[in-house]
């Protein structure tokens, strides 16, 4: 039986309807081109995978045929990472088409974004850049978010960023920022718990405290990945989200903390660089699984057993 659920928007008081997330305990990983012998070989991956939407806004082609061969066994979240939700200017209409048509071709269980801009008129970056938490920055996201529901037809999910600077204009905390788009907007949150590490290390600030005022409750998906560890000009501590290693004992230990808190929410490994077997990434997703399983035995068991 489908569960279906509906949300009312703030710019456009559309009643928006899409099914219930079917990923409850389950631990996934990036899908990468490298490892679909090794996964299809295999047959015993539990998860579910997730792809970043640009890499697949082309019609056809080596692919989607290779997304199509993962979508028929294994559940899918779509990650974009383009959409400058956060940005100054109006969203990319033709961007949002080709991610829209992708949400209806794939049918992906979760569907997330960015809080973050990476266009300045028609120059595009290759990075997730941070903005100003103000009031008025907060009505421009909630808009973009609004526009983008609308278009796909159900809710996103926000991902906190990994920060490097942050502005002096500020007036509210990420999390109050966060906690408002979710309010004004009915989307949910992508919680990464890599980002506010790496955020809180950069900032001298605790991610303890963080995590404790975080609206847990809104969150559908974690993610979890590796962070490079450099110094900054001072000498002090700089943490590069990299995604190019396992992750971190402290994460790990913050992971396991918010599951105690919030249960088994739908967990992915993401590592999209200096890429290792698949293996070693299905270990990682083992690992995420088994804190799952630990704090939420019965959920784990369930779903498992359904399959």
């Amino acid at each position: 039986m489908n569960i279906v659920t509906s949300i009312e928007t703030s710019a456009s008081k559309t009643r928006i309807r899409f099914p219930a997330s079917p990923l409850a305990g389950r631990a996934g990983t990036s899908f990468k081109h490298e490892h679909l012998d090794a996964i299809n070989d295999e047959q015993t991956h539990e998860g579910f995978f997730e792809v970043h939407a640009e890499n697949y806004m082309g019609a056809g082609g080596p692919p989607h045929r290779a997304l199509e061969r993962i979508r028929a066994d294994y559940p899918l979240s779509l990650h974009g990472v383009c959409m400058s939700i956060g940005g100054a200017q109006p969203l990319d209409l033709a961007h949002l088409a080709r991610f829209r048509s992708l949400v209806q071709r794939y049918e992906p269980a979760l569907v997330s974004e960015h809080l973050a801009w990476s266009t300045h008129g028609t120059t595009f970056f290759n990075d997730l850049l941070p903005l100003p938490y103000t009031s008025s920055t907060l009505e421009r996201v909630a808009d973009h978010i609004d526009q983008v529901q609308n278009a796909i037809g159900r809710p996103i999910l926000l991902e906190n960023p990994s920060t490097y600077v942050a502005f002096r204009e500020s007036t509210m905390s990420e999390v109050d920022f966060l906690r408002g788009l979710v309010q004004r907007t009915g989307c949910s949150l992508l919680l990464d718990i890599n980002n506010a590490f790496v955020s809180a290390t950069n900032h001298a600030f605790s991610v303890e405290h963080y995590l404790d005022d975080f609206p847990l409750g809104h969150v559908r998906e974690i993610h979890l990945a590796g962070h490079a560890v450099q110094a900054d000009d001072e000498g002090g501590p700089l943490l590069i989200d990299s995604h190019d290693q396992p992750v971190a004992p402290p994460v790990w230990a913050l992971f396991e903390d918010v599951i105690a808190r919030c249960g088994p929410v739908p967990t992915l490994i993401e590592w999209d660089s200096r890429l290792p077997d698949w293996l070693v990434l299905q270990a990682e997703a083992d690992a995420a699984r088994a804190i799952l399983d630990r704090f939420a035995p019965e959920v784990g068991r369930a779903v498992r057993a359904s399959r």
